[in-house]
């Protein structure tokens, strides 16, 4: 039996969510193609009869120029200390940045083995994969690189193989079942935060964040709320949209990946509330002693 932990690390949008998910042939992180989509440290269990890989898919690392930007990059950057390899993905359309010099400057201050990932080589030929290959092997001395396209499963398996080497331990430590650390109740609000990013593009910033507040289990089907929390009312009318249009297709579209995820068929509501409402509702929550309506 080997084991590991295994930290997935790289600019905003090479494609860190997406690996992780096909790796786990299911989704347990969100994708869209705004920056910083991902705000937590979100583990993913991989399991094989002789094989374990606890993977923890972490906000895109870059020079932060706000508050958020730095929260997410403290994240990342104690992922790297706590695993025992790291996956640095970098994008192989868009080649080599500032970005990925400054992560690259980060990893010479760890002494874990550090896997390059050149991800997105759909659409490169072989020269030009080798060519990525040798530049980059030039900046660092990576253990191994293995190019893949997350997106179409494209050599998924042989960067499994590779990780398999430097696996340290030899327990598992969770369950052949599990699939994620993340409670199904951050999953549904994760689902629902993802549909409200891709369906608002760039009219809706990242103040923008779900709590799923209720899962009743009704017989063959799950009634489930989540409140859509934002920090002002512009925000919210574009949320709700027109005669309620976008909300509605919000919902619609979340279910289908909530239906997935729980198994069973589910009745959504989902409402948008400003932060300061919210806030007073769950006050008032609390002093009635329902602490645990709330995530």
């Amino acid at each position: 039996m080997r084991s590991g932990f295994v930290s997935l690390v790289g600019r905003p949008n090479v494609g860190k969510s997406t690996l992780l998910n096909n790796i786990l042939n299911t989704k347990v992180a969100i994708t869209s193609s705004k920056p910083q989509t991902t705000r937590n440290v979100i583990e993913g269990i991989y399991n094989e009869e002789d094989t374990q890989i606890v993977f923890t898919d972490t906000p895109g690392i870059h020079k932060p120029n706000h508050k958020l930007g730095k929260i997410l990059n403290k994240g990342a950057y104690l992922s790297i200390d706590d695993v025992d390899i790291v996956c640095f993905l970098v994008d192989g359309k868009s080649g080599f940045g500032k970005g990925d010099e400054y992560i690259i400057n980060k990893l010479k201050e760890t002494d874990k083995p550090v896997i390059l990932v050149i991800n997105k080589i759909d659409g490169l030929n072989k020269e030009e994969i080798m060519s990525l290959i040798l530049k980059y092997k030039d900046l660092y001395d990576f253990n191994e690189i293995v190019p893949v396209s997350a997106l179409k499963g494209s050599n998924v398996n042989e960067l499994i193989k590779v990780l398999k080497k430097y696996l340290p331990d030899e327990i598992k430590y969770y369950d052949d079942e599990a699939i994620t650390n993340r409670s199904t109740s951050f999953m549904i609000s994760e689902i629902v935060r993802e549909k409200v990013f891709n369906l608002t593009n760039e009219e809706v910033p990242h103040s923008v964040t779900c709590i799923t507040e209720r899962i009743i289990k009704d017989k063959d089907k799950y009634i489930i709320n989540v409140a859509v929390i934002v920090d002002r009312d512009s925000l919210k009318k574009i949320i709700i949209g027109k005669n309620g249009e976008m909300i509605k297709k919000i919902g619609i579209i979340a279910r289908k990946d909530i239906e997935k995820l729980l198994g069973k068929k589910i009745y959504l509501e989902l409402y948008v509330k400003t932060i300061k409402k919210w806030r007073e509702k769950e006050k008032y929550l609390n002093e009635l002693g329902f602490n645990d309506f709330l995530e």
